[in-house]
């Protein structure tokens, strides 16, 4: 994830390009850059590889500059790096460009259009500058249609925002699946990914839809389509009040939360790693652990459901047996305990009130506890002998999404960095193989339109629903379940897909909505074999399947991830089928009947 920034008017670019990239570098920092045209027609580009507070180092604010582009950085193609950061400039230096999104098509463009001696990054948004110079070079094209020329070839997702130093006083942007909006003020105008980055200068908006392109300059804003057609749009004022300011133009809480999700799993991984890129824990918390001889495991609600992924990390990665308890249930009936057990308590809030009574029974047993939560400071993590914070940012929507990912993604780095401590092997670079779930994670979240449109299908007029699977795809199936009920009031259930014939299948009936989650492998034909049950017995079927594993009929296919941390994207369509049900059904997405988003009582 990446995000935009662009200015066209009267004052002085550069902080307004710096402020709203500050504002914007939640969606990516690993590098960033500014783009700013003089009254001269000279451009003056700035680039540095981290956090914006290093790239507001170089920046010249003395240039008398009224119109620029910026962008921060998460990699896709290539590493991050002063060359790979954005802008990105064509051979002849005219046209500037920068870029959130993925260009599916970029290595046949390259090898069709463009010199490779011009390159100077490994980027796919590098190629596309070189396409629209390219065009307008060689084709007398104008900016604007250079533009237009290169977008009829570009396939994938993009917000762009575009430059053209000929033309100091007009922007140009366009968006596939990608977001970006305008704001409209007094003589300026700009685009951004997020209406965050702009709120300090202007409330009023207007959406940009996919497959339009728009010019502004100070004083106009223009949309049309790739074909050229006009279209006509009008604005809308986003609240300024401090609670709408960090929901943005989100509709819901629940939405934006959704999305985060990338930038959520890019930022626990940086905070995990030292400078070396390596992973690490603190040495004293894995000293501890590795004294156990047993995990225990205490959560409730979605954050239970996070812990049997723990279990799954703990068990084939540290190689130490894991047992996962439901908090209020512990508290009275606890298990048998003996030898040399380490307790791990999963908790949003860390101040939910089932779990903070285990916490203190198993204190006063003598037995060393670890907290994983998303707020320093919380009861739990000021209670537990150690914590390891979950750095997803506030949640503020009662269903639980990103939390419920950064859970998982702390279990695996816990769970990786103490079976590396004992030498255990493993090819998985789990790095590497996090960041490619943040990558299929907003492969996923663009596709919300077809999302919501299976979900009106499916779910928006019944009564009770199915999830299954198998495995670590059952796991992912009782959070759905969850998700789903807490939100849009349909009885949903999370069944183990082998254990329906043992009874659940009687419930099942005409129409019946059964949804299954295929991730892995060596379970993946015996869940097809339980959707040819239900589906023979009226259900009305719709399959969540893996690349590799899919069926031409399958309704939602996943991009391909590593197997044991599939559970992180697979999650995602289940959290945008609970979202689009509750809406369709006409429900508060964000503040669902009798529920609180911190459970402070027993």
């Amino acid at each position: 994830m990446c995000g935009i920034v662009g200015y066209v008017g009267q004052d002085a670019v550069q902080e307004v390009l710096l402020q709203g990239l500050e504002k914007l570098e939640y969606r990516g920092y690993d590098s960033a850059g500014i783009f700013v045209l003089d009254q001269e027609k000279e451009g003056h580009l700035f680039k540095e590889k981290g956090r914006i507070a290093e790239l507001r180092k170089i920046v010249d604010h003395s240039i008398p500059a009224h119109s620029g582009i910026g962008h921060t950085r998460w990699a896709t193609h290539g590493v991050p790096s002063v060359v790979n950061a954005h802008p990105h400039q064509s051979a002849d230096g005219r046209f500037t460009l920068v870029h959130n999104g993925v260009i599916e098509n970029f290595q046949e463009l390259k090898e069709m259009y463009v010199d490779e001696a011009a390159l100077v990054g490994n980027t796919d948004t590098e190629i596309v500058v070189h396409l629209i110079g390219k065009f307008a070079k060689e084709q007398g094209l104008s900016g604007k249609e250079a533009f237009r020329a290169a977008l009829g070839k570009v396939k994938g997702s993009y917000a762009f925002a575009l430059m053209d130093s000929e033309e100091p006083d007009t922007l140009y942007a366009a968006k596939n699946k990608s977001p970006l909006l305008i704001g409209l003020g007094d003589d300026f105008n700009v685009v951004a990914s997020d209406a965050m980055a702009t709120v300090q200068i202007t409330n009023e908006y207007v959406e940009i839809h996919d497959g339009e392109m728009v010019i502004l300059t100070k004083d106009n804003v223009s949309i049309e389509t790739i074909a050229g057609k006009t279209v006509e749009r009008d604005s809308y004022q986003a609240s300024v009040d401090a609670s709408d300011l960090e929901k943005g133009t989100y509709p819901y809480y629940m939405l934006k939360e959704i999305d985060e999700q990338p930038a959520v799993v890019r930022n626990i991984i940086q905070q995990y790693q030292n400078e070396a890129g390596e992973l690490v824990i603190p040495e004293s918390l894995v000293e501890s652990m590795l004294l156990a001889d047993r995990i225990h495991i205490v959560a409730c609600g979605t954050s239970y459901h996070a812990g049997w992924l723990g279990k799954h990390f703990l068990e084939h990665f540290a190689h130490i047996p894991t047992e996962v308890h439901v908090a209020s249930e512990f508290s009275y009936h606890p298990p048998l305990l003996k030898g040399n057990p380490f307790f791990i308590f999963i908790s949003q809030s860390g101040e939910t009130a089932d779990s903070r009574q285990v916490l203190v029974k198993v204190k006063e047993w003598g037995y060393p506890t670890l907290t994983l939560t998303n707020v320093a400071g919380s009861t739990l993590s000021r209670e537990a002998d150690a914590t390891l914070l979950l750095h997803a940012g506030p949640e503020i929507a009662v269903a639980s999404t990103k939390a419920y990912t950064a859970q998982i993604a702390v279990l695996a780095i816990l769970s990786h960095v103490l079976g590396l401590k004992q030498e255990i092997t493993s090819d998985l670079d789990l790095v590497h193989e996090l960041g490619m779930v943040a990558n299929a994670m907003e492969s996923i979240i663009d596709e919300k339109q077809h999302i919501g449109e299976l979900a009106k299908i499916y779910l928006r007029d019944t009564r009770n629903a199915f999830y299954i699977g198998r495995g670590l795809d059952y796991y992912v199936s009782m959070e759905a379940a969850l998700k789903l009920k807490e939100i849009s009031y349909i009885q949903t259930e999370g069944f183990a897909a082998g254990e329906l014939k043992h009874g659940t299948i009687a419930l099942i009936e005409e129409g019946t909505p059964v949804m299954a989650i295929i991730t892995q492998a060596e379970s993946a034909s015996h869940t097809r074999g339980n959707i040819e049950e239900v589906r023979s017995r009226g259900a009305n079927t719709c399959v969540f399947a893996m690349e590799g594993l899919e069926r031409g009929s399958d309704e939602i296919i996943l991009p391909a991830v590593h197997p044991s941390l599939a559970a992180l994207l697979a999650v995602v369509p289940t959290q945008l089928f609970a979202y689009f049900a509750t809406l369709h059904r006409g429900y508060d997405v964000d503040k669902p009947r009798n529920l609180a988003k911190s459970v402070t009582v027993e």
